[in-house]
Parts: structure tokens; C-alpha cells; sequence
């Protein structure tokens, strides 16, 4: 179902699209490719929504920072210095996360007013070109996200993008999940399927690659969270041409299961230490997929290049459960 969600203040229209199946809903905004809301049953068949969102476009207007449920883009993450050399050219970015680049700068696709289609019986298909310059980056691109519900309620999110010039690409949806709909998250136990993460600086910046053995980042058997986390996860898999499951995300209390499926190298997991009010730390866990953060400037991580000719792609799977 499309309806018109909101206008904003330069008269463009905000739609909202809602998907249902298998006892999920799913609803998506034009704007920022957002997911609102996706309501799940408990292990007592009772719905909740479990993902951070605003039940007006004001809260989104007004609360940008945490890219709530946010398409991100042209490059999820951050990169050192808000710069990158590509082919002999140095690209300056918006230092909107000082003195980095984050999430594709100060007006990124979490910000723009995607086109909106119908993809199957229960899909919908976001697009837009973000063109030559913006946000500093090069290129022309043609970009697509669908999200989708499969026959069991999984949410699927496949990304499509051509570019005429040699570009960077790393996409990710921004969504926090709270399984238990409510309160904090931190007591969810998770499983990440990953024996090295990526240390980082005082700028949150990777500087390497360590062995999550003996450390707090040790997710490989299942575990209470906790806090502090805002690192990417280096996936055992790697980049794979289907989606392979990666993680599992468990609240005790409600029964609610969130599993993971990527083709992407990386994991990264946010517990939201930082979110703004009306929300509270901790609210939610994000659990971004998408390759490292500052690839254009680490060639021994896996490339984020994308040149024309080329089909950048990249699926992630969203499956629920209870038990």
C-alpha cells in the first residue's frame, strides 16, 4: 500500500510504503529510504514494532543524527580525513563527523526523497541518480534499493548501482533493533560469525586487523551485548555472491530472533550509546552490513571501487523468528 505520509517544507510529497506478509509489517518512507517500523509477533503471538523510528517526518527532520532506519550513502561508515585518492585524484568529502567523513556527508541519501515503485506482490523499489560532485564524490549514480518480504516475512534489501566515473560505493541500511520493542537492548544476546574485527582510534577509525580471541569482541558463541560497541566486524565468510547468514540477534524476555544474511565482508555493530532524547542510550542495536570503514584509503581491505561498465550489487536478509 503507497500513501502520502507527509509534504515538506518545499511542497515535495514524502510517501510511505507498507509491506505485510507472514505476520510481519514493514513500512518505508520516500524519504531517506527509511524503514519506520517493522512489526514482528513474540513467541506469544503478540506484534510489536522492533526497530526505532518517529511516527511523524518531524522526529527525522529534527533527530538526522542517528540515521534512524536510514537508506546510507554514497559511502556507510567513515572516511579518514573526509579524503580519498582514486586514480591519481584526491577527493575532498563534507568532514561531517570531525574530522571524518560519515554516512556520505552532510546531505547524504538519508536525506534525499527517493523515487518509489512497486516490485512484485510484496516489494517496493527505491531510486534515484545522485549525480557527478555530490557530497565531493565522483561519478554519476545510478542507484537502487529494494526491500522486499519473502514468504516466510524476511525482509530483503538488494542494492543496485552503475556509475559513468570511476566512484566509490558502500551501502547499508541504518535500522535499530530492539526485539523486545521496548526499553534497553543491551540484555539481547548476539552471535556474530567473525573472528577478527577491526580496532580503531580516538576517531573511530580502523587502524588494522586483530583476532577477537580473548577479547570483548569475541561474539563467535552467543552473548549478552552489553555496551561500548562501534566497530566492524570482519566476516569469516568474506564477500560472497548470495547471502550468507552472519549473525543472530535474541531477546530472552519476548522470544523474538533476528538472524542476518549478507553478501557484504562486515558487520558493524553500534549499541547506540549515543542516541538523543526521546530515545535513551542503548535503545537499540544497530547491525549495519557493509564493507570497512575507510576502504579508499586501506587497499588491503576489500575494495569499495566501483567503475563504469561495472554492476555494483549487494543483498542483506532481515529473518524473524521466535523461540
Amino acid at each position: 500500500m503507497n500513501e502520502l505520509f507527509a509534504t515538506l517544507s518545499d511542497g515535495t510529497p514524502v510517501h510511505r510504503w507498507t509491506l505485510e506478509r507472514a505476520g510481519v509489517r514493514v513500512r518505508i518512507l520516500s524519504y531517506g529510504g527509511i524503514v519506520q517500523s517493522v512489526e514482528v509477533p513474540d513467541r506469544d503471538g503478540r506484534t510489536a514494532d522492533v526497530v526505532l523510528g518517529f511516527a511523524g517526518l518531524e522526529g527525522y527532520l529534527e533527530h538526522s543524527g542517528p540515521y534512524l532506519g536510514a537508506f546510507v550513502g554514497r559511502y556507510a561508515n567513515r572516511i579518514a580525513g573526509g579524503r580519498f585518492e582514486l586514480d591519481g585524484v584526491t577527493y575532498a568529502l563534507a568532514p561531517n563527523n570531525a574530522p571524518n567523513s560519515l554516512h556520505g556527508g552532510e546531505n547524504g541519501f538519508d536525506k534525499r526523497v527517493w523515487d518509489m515503485e512497486a516490485a512484485g506482490a510484496h516489494g517496493v523499489r527505491l531510486s534515484r541518480v545522485s549525480p557527478h560532485g555530490e557530497e565531493g564524490f565522483p561519478g554519476r549514480l545510478e542507484v537502487s534499493g529494494t526491500y522486499s518480504l519473502d514468504e516466510s516475512g524476511a525482509l530483503r534489501i538488494s542494492y543496485e548501482a552503475v556509475t559513468d566515473a570511476a566512484t566509490v560505493v558502500n551501502l547499508t541500511n541504518h535500522s535499530y533493533f530492539n526485539l523486545a520493542g521496548s526499553g534497553n537492548a543491551g540484555g539481547h544476546e548476539l552471535r556474530i560469525d567473525a573472528s577478527r574485527f577491526t580496532p580503531v582510534d580516538a576517531d573511530l577509525i580502523p587502524t588494522g586487523v586483530e583476532e577477537v580471541a580473548g577479547t570483548r569482541f569475541d561474539f563467535r558463541q552467543t552473548r549478552k551485548i552489553g555496551a561500548g560497541y562501534d566497530h566492524n566486524f570482519v566476516l569469516d565468510k568474506g564477500v560472497t555472491e548470495q547471502a550468507v547468514e552472519v549473525a543472530e540477534l535474541y531477546d530472552p524476555g519476548s522470544g523474538r530472533v533476528l538472524t542476518v544474511a549478507t553478501t557484504e565482508p562486515g558487520l558493524q555493530l553500534y549499541t547506540a550509546d549515543h542516541l538523543p532524547e526521546p530515545f535513551a542510550p542503548g535503545d537499540g542495536v544497530a547491525l549495519e552490513t557493509q564493507h570497512f570503514p575507510d576502504s579508499p584509503n586501506r587497499p588491503e581491505f576489500p575494495s569499495t571501487v566501483l567503475r563504469p561498465g561495472e554492476v555494483y550489487r549487494s543483498q542483506t536478509v532481515y529473518g524473524f523468528g521466535t523461540r
